[in-house]
């Protein structure tokens, strides 16, 4: 079990993937398992987490009638995050705990750098300005086909991303396989073709082993 002493360290962990990855799962059993070593965590998700980022949320997941520009898309992406970075993530790691991301800046170097074809050095500089310069000290990247995304998605309702459709989901899963490269100190692939418990092992693991590595 991780020592209770480090609880008083800050650790920012980001997960990332395409829909129907499994993320959002694999957040839920993380937090679970933090609240069991008593670890004081603060859990956010994209787009969202406070008043001003959830009214954000919804304009751009709205399935709507008109095309919204990959530019003005990035920049409301950018906009929910600076918000949420300077409300509730710097402030939590001012006080040493714990940040789980479900999804933070990767997801609009995949989702607009890939998905929308934006120059991804033109949105690494405007995701630097967004969030104060705050990076995840991990990121756990769940890897599954576009095929098994979309095979997983049962919303009735999907929103205005999970209605892109598969060549959409698969431009932006080959831009996570590249910024995995980009980014190889903090990023860490997982078969999201396993199950729910072994990805949870191998994820508890990596946390583990950070925290021994940075002890110091």
């Amino acid at each position: 079990m991780i020592r209770m002493s480090i609880s008083n360290k800050p650790l920012f962990i980001s997960f990332e993937g395409i829909d129907g990855c499994g993320k959002s799962t694999q957040v839920k059993i993380l937090l679970e398992r933090l609240e069991q070593a008593r670890i004081d965590s603060t859990l956010v998700r994209e787009p969202g987490g406070t008043q001003l980022s959830e009214e954000i949320r919804d304009i751009l997941l709205k399935v709507r009638d008109d095309t919204m520009a990959g530019r003005t898309e990035s920049l409301l992406m950018t906009a929910s995050r600076a918000q949420l970075t300077h409300e509730i993530i710097i402030p939590a790691l001012e006080k040493r705990k714990f940040v789980i991301a479900d999804r933070f800046s990767d997801s609009t170097l995949a989702y607009q750098g890939g998905g929308r074809n934006l120059n991804i050095k033109w949105l690494i500089e405007l995701n630097n300005f967004a969030t104060f310069g705050v990076s995840p000290d991990l990121t756990f990247f769940i890897d599954v086909t576009a095929d098994e995304g979309i095979k997983r998605r049962s919303t009735i309702h999907p929103d205005r991303f999970e209605k892109a459709g598969y060549e959409f989901q698969e431009k932006v899963r080959n831009q996570y396989l590249k910024l995995v490269k980009l980014f190889p100190d903090r990023f860490i692939t997982l078969d999201g073709m396993e199950t729910p418990h072994e990805i949870h092992n191998q994820i508890w693991a990596d946390i583990k082993k950070y925290i021994d590595n940075n002890e110091n």
